[in-house]
């Protein structure tokens, strides 16, 4: 059992933190107060009941929601971002509202961003392009369908599609991954957006959205250490953003050293490094042998022509981005049947419905 201390001082116990659950706080939701809202009626009741049905029964398990009792119209989510990707063991803040007529307009949505930019398509704003959402132009099957679309489509495409590993191609007009000049631009992105992701981790630390208190206080005790030990080997340029899992350091590119670390990339980290290491430790974050300060290593001749060397898993687990995929294909009825069984390497978005994320 995982007892913790909520805002209001009370004992919670964490370990039985549920995906799916009914509360009825929701003063702080982006759309209690909002002057857009709108008159309940009576037609909503069982859309938005079809809606929880399918979120207890369907979510995965770095997904949670909570819905309120008192305001059915109103529900907020948390993503825990997904392994191989620069938001990995951050979290993810939505607050959705149900608009009237839903399911026929899609809802709405807000992304609690304290005021920073780490993704194209989530805005300082909170605001959230996604053709799935009618937020950005794309084709009739990549919108908002009243007879299919859900939240849960909403929230497992936001995870897997605008949450990846390379959010750079996320802009129109960037190109495609594998250029030399594209990918260079996209490693220094996802230098900014493991910035950006830090910072949202102090944000959520200080003060975690209502109702999430608990569950975002053993969630960094238990993931602060690993954070740490990453922002070491990012800024060492021993990995890749993102290629740091479980105290194992798995990189595909051959180039990586510290000089392919940017000076600005570096002197971020080393700002930031302490003040997450006060604030982890503040939340009972377990260190180890982990020290106060970012230490950069030095650069040698050796360091510079060595080439770095891959380290291979015979056996990886499973990763979150993977998991949600296929739970994504399933929502959108996609055809089960594999093909080319041969083939060595696998792309995690093949056989993903295409969703327009450019904006």
């Amino acid at each position: 059992m995982a007892l913790s201390l909520n805002q209001n001082g009370e004992i919670v116990d964490t370990s039985s933190f549920k995906r799916f659950d009914v509360v009825s706080d929701h003063s702080d939701h982006f759309y209690t107060n909002s002057s857009k809202k709108e008159k309940l009626d009576g037609s909503l009741h069982k859309p938005i009941m079809k809606e929880w049905r399918i979120l207890e029964k369907n979510l995965p398990d770095s997904i949670y929601v909570r819905v309120y009792e008192t305001r059915i119209d109103l529900l907020r989510a948390v993503i825990v971002g997904a392994a191989g990707t620069p938001y990995h063991d951050a979290l993810f803040f939505f607050d959705i509202s149900f608009p009237s007529g839903y399911p026929t307009r899609p809802p709405n949505v807000h992304y609690r961003s304290y005021g920073l930019r780490l993704n194209p398509n989530l805005y300082q704003s909170g605001y959230v392009c996604l053709s799935l959402l009618n937020t950005w132009l794309g084709k009739k099957r990549e919108k908002w369908d009243p007879s299919q679309s859900t939240i849960l489509q909403v929230l497992l495409s936001i995870q897997a599609l605008v949450l990846n590993e390379k959010p750079y191609f996320n802009e129109p007009g960037t190109g495609s991954p594998g250029g030399s000049t594209a990918e260079r631009r996209s490693r220094a992105y996802n230098e900014d957006a493991f910035v950006q992701t830090s910072k949202t981790t102090l944000y959520s630390l200080r003060k975690p959205p209502k109702n999430f208190e608990a569950f975002t206080g053993e969630h960094f005790r238990r993931r602060g250490s690993v954070i740490l030990r990453a922002c070491s080997a990012y800024a060492n340029g021993r990995v890749g953003i993102g290629y740091y899992r479980e105290g194992k350091e798995i990189e595909s590119c051959s180039s990586c050293n510290s000089n392919s670390v940017s000076k600005k990339f570096k002197a971020s980290m080393q700002e930031l490094y302490p003040q997450l290491v006060q604030a982890f430790k503040k939340n009972g974050t377990c260190f180890g042998d982990l020290v106060e300060h970012l230490e950069l290593e030095t650069t040698t001749a050796t360091t510079t022509t060595t080439p770095f060397k891959v380290r291979v898993y015979k056996k990886p687990k499973i990763g979150i981005t993977k998991k949600v995929i296929g739970k994504l294909g399933k929502l959108f009825g996609l055809n089960k049947k594999k093909k080319n069984k041969s083939t060595k390497t696998t792309d995690l978005n093949a056989g993903v419905p295409v969703v327009a994320l450019g904006c």
